[in-house]
């Protein structure tokens, strides 16, 4: 049933709308008083709220209802052409006296369409950016499974991955991957009492001769000799019998005839499907690196069956960014639909807010395709062509990209390259990458009136000048480079954050680089796309006064 406030004291106008909207479709309700009408808003937002003009307090009304529900739907009834900016900026559509009932009713339609418009579009929003945290959950976990061969570490990866993507209750997880027994380590926000842990271990027991049944068990196993590991959150406060009625989930740890153990995680609240398949994924995932560790131990795989492991990691980012891009693809076409206005009229509050969720699918789309470069770069599977490239070409194609962007910003975009440069052997599209990334963020955090500087000069190794920050990760250089810099005349940054630019969804923390946002990824994609190159990239920022952004590629000269 859909429901309508009214807040009005002419009597006429509580006939007329009482007329209207009495019938089955409709709950109506009419109010003046200020504290009943924040009590009704608080605890159930009708769907449509008229406001007479006319009414004495309609202005400090307007400002409690925007200040409990900001997506409230408003429209104002008014009696002449005569509108206050406040009201015209605050309501989403009009009524006027001499309107039809057809008219009214078609208004309020209009407006609850609208509304229900607005709120799909929020609700896809967040399922999204739900998806895109618990990928970089899972890319994060997957990431620190690949850093270690020790299994307890990667067992502990396992639990703060699904700690940080799942918040549980507790997790029970039996490894079966020591030579000497087994071991049954717990998890838990809340401390244990003995006789709680002597019931998980029998509800252990159960469930490890239900997956080993038929089959030959890796261990004998009794409550008396099973050795428990306790991880303790929050010490202080008990968990009572009462967790097992928590919402639970198993999953093995396994890969083909490979067992590893399992997981078995408690909360306190529902789990979703999205939440089993994170959780079972990264139970998956975790048997990976869990093999490559024993293989490792016992030397009975290859190389090449080690290698294949770290592809199937980074396989996954790439499957979960493709499976993001369809519904991704689906809200960026209803937003087009919605903002050409073909469907419905766009008041200037909808204006808003479908311009915002447009950037937002352009932001979104925009991690998704880094996560993918960056999964491709890692997975050895980013493909280069490269062939004779004058680096001064590349810098020109970058600066016919943006030079329109720098001027809607109020900037300057110009170059000096140097003349004569010898051609790199380069993939030019990658470089070209690299440099719109420079150049993009150069004017992203450089200011109205000031300029960005993209210059070229050929260089000898040991006339390079390298940041301190850099000098331990760039070495060895020998030989005539190709240099670029990238001056710019922002906000800078500091000389204890330098070393930070180039990780992984680093962001560097000050208000305008919060406010402007990012991945974090387009430096370290650079990064790596010029260690393809054989080249380098660093940095020099002074706070408030500019940064230079360097690379170098080697000239590769004929004899």
């Amino acid at each position: 049933m859909i429901k309508i406030l009214l807040i009005s004291d002419d009597t006429n106008k509580i006939a007329k709308f009482g007329k209207i909207f009495d019938t089955s479709l409709y709950e109506y309700y009419l109010m003046t008083d200020e504290v009943m009408i924040q009590d009704i808003i608080s605890s159930n937002t009708p769907d449509i709220i008229l406001i007479d003009q006319a009414f004495e307090n309609h202005k400090k009304i307007n400002k409690i209802i925007k200040s409990i529900c900001e997506n409230a739907i408003i429209i104002y009834l008014i009696s002449s052409n005569k509108l206050e900016k406040d009201i015209v900026n605050s309501a989403n559509a009009f009524i006027t006296d001499d309107m039809s009932e057809d008219l009214i009713l078609s208004t309020v339609n209009v407006n609850l369409r609208m509304k229900n418009s607005l709120e799909m579009l929020s609700s896809s929003n967040k399922d999204l950016a739900d998806s895109l945290y618990r990928l970089n959950a899972m890319y994060n976990t997957s990431s620190q499974f690949a850093g270690t061969l020790d299994k307890a570490k990667l067992l502990q990866y396992m639990a703060e991955g699904m700690d940080r993507a799942l918040s549980y209750s507790l997790i029970c997880t039996l490894s079966l991957c020591s030579e000497n027994e087994p071991v049954l380590i717990l998890d838990s926000l809340y401390e244990l009492s003995d006789e709680l842990i002597s019931a998980i271990k029998f509800r252990t027991i159960l469930n490890y001769n239900a997956v080993f049944e038929g089959k030959k068990q890796p261990f004998e196993i009794d409550i008396e000799s099973l050795k428990v590991v306790k991880h303790i959150k929050n010490p202080s406060n008990r968990f009572t019998f009462n967790i097992f009625q928590y919402d639970n989930m198993f999953a093995q740890i396994a890969l083909g005839e490979n067992h590893f153990g399992f997981v078995e995680i408690f909360k306190d609240g529902s789990f979703t499907p999205d939440d089993a398949t994170c959780f079972q994924t990264i139970a998956q995932q975790v048997a990976l690196p869990l093999k490559s560790a024993t293989l490792y131990q016992e030397i009975i795989e290859t190389n090449a069956k080690l290698e294949k492991l770290e592809r199937l990691k980074s396989e996954f980012i790439s499957i979960v960014s493709h499976e993001l891009r369809t519904p991704l693809t689906s809200i960026k076409n209803s937003l087009d639909i919605l903002s050409s206005g073909k469907c419905i009229e766009i008041t200037p509050t909808a204006d808003k807010f479908l311009s915002m969720a447009t950037r937002n699918v352009q932001r979104l789309s925009g991690i998704i395709n880094d996560l993918l470069d960056l999964s491709k770069i890692e997975a050895g599977k980013m493909e280069f062509k490269f062939a004779p490239t004058n680096i001064n070409t590349v810098i020109g194609y970058v600066k016919s990209a943006l030079s329109e962007v720098a001027k809607s910003k109020g900037l300057i975009l110009q170059t000096n390259e140097a003349n004569n440069l010898p051609d790199i052997k380069a993939d030019a599209q990658r470089l070209e990458q690299v440099l719109t990334n420079l150049v993009s963020n150069a004017i992203k955090f450089t200011p109205e009136g000031k300029s960005i500087t993209v210059s070229s000069e050929l260089i000898d190794s040991e006339n390079i000048e390298i940041n301190d920050s850099f000098k331990d990760d760039i070495n060895n250089l020998s030989g005539k480079y190709v240099q670029v810099c990238v001056a710019d005349e922002g906000i800078g940054i500091a000389q204890k954050d330098l070393h930070r630019a180039f990780d992984k969804f680093a962001q560097i923390e000050n208000s305008l680089s919060r406010k402007e946002g990012g991945t974090g990824l387009g430096l370290p994609i650079a990064k790596q796309l010029l260690e393809a190159h054989n080249g380098a990239i660093w940095c020099d920022s002074e706070l408030n006064k500019g940064s230079k952004f360097y690379f170098i590629v080697p000239v590769t000269l004929d004899k």
